[in-house]
């Protein structure tokens, strides 16, 4: 079975979210509820939601500051579900960085194919639908993955970072840019959750996790993932991504993972 797409739901009228949240059950989506901002905003750094639905009338803090802080180290795709009909809002919502605005009320129809559009589009930004190399294959239009045709089951955050690595197949991640990515800029400093992830991902993945054949350590300085077997990335291409600052590359001396 496919892994179900994960959908963050902020709304804090509690029959709203629960008409929404039955609706994209019955869709086969999983879903997670937020009713504050600051709830939203902790659930979008620990879950990597694959898209949250964001109503702006929040009880804390304005969805749209809500959606300015998520700007500053997520490009998970936003769609605005809010009662503002003004012009304004809406173009201030979509210049903060909203992929889409839906006004209230709004029919099943126009929210579920809302939902494709937005998944759509984020996966287009990738070229490359399937990572290959040796025995393992990613799907992420699918979002499955097999190792030597079985299928791997890996936690949301688990395959958030595998797929990661996987986009960026054959260049160095830095741990800082990692974790930025996945949990976003105000995580401490402590490896420990990354380091965690990644051992429970090569038990998964790797016939021996003491010597990895797809995901290797870059001691002090981050990881990189075996290259994809349909692509050719010459040497002085694996660099660091240039969406991440060099600054993050660990100083000799901090924690190595």
């Amino acid at each position: 079975m496919n892994r179900k797409i994960n959908i963050l739901v902020v709304e804090d009228d509690k029959n709203i979210c629960s008409y929404i949240t039955t609706i994209l059950s019955a869709n086969n989506y999983h879903v997670t509820t937020a009713l504050t901002g600051k709830e939203a905003l902790s659930l979008a750094a620990s879950l990597c939601p694959d898209v949250i639905l964001l109503d702006l009338g929040l009880p804390d803090i304005d969805g749209c500051e809500v959606l300015s802080q998520l700007r500053v180290w997520s490009h998970i795709p936003v769609i605005v579900v809010s009662a503002r009909i003004l012009e304004s809002d809406k173009v201030n919502a979509l210049d903060l960085g909203a992929d889409d605005y839906i006004t209230k009320p709004f029919s099943n129809a126009e929210l579920l194919a809302r939902i494709r559009t937005s998944l759509r589009h984020s996966r287009g930004n990738s070229q490359n639908k399937i990572y290959k190399a040796l025995d393992l294959e990613i799907d992420f239009e699918k979002r499955n993955i097999t190792l030597e045709g079985k299928q791997i089951h890996l936690t949301q955050v688990e395959y958030q970072l595998l797929s990661l690595l996987a986009e960026h197949s054959g260049c160095v991640l830095t741990y800082r840019s990692i974790m930025n990515t996945l949990w976003g800029p105000y995580i401490d400093n402590n490896n420990q959750i990354l380091r965690v992830n990644m051992a429970n991902i090569r038990r998964k993945i790797e016939k021996n996790p003491a010597q990895p054949q797809y995901v290797f350590t870059e001691v002090g300085v981050g990881y990189r993932m075996r290259d994809n077997e349909y692509e050719t990335i010459p040497e002085s291409l694996c660099q660091i991504p240039k969406q991440f600052n060099v600054h993050d590359i660990t100083r000799k001396g901090d924690n190595e993972l």
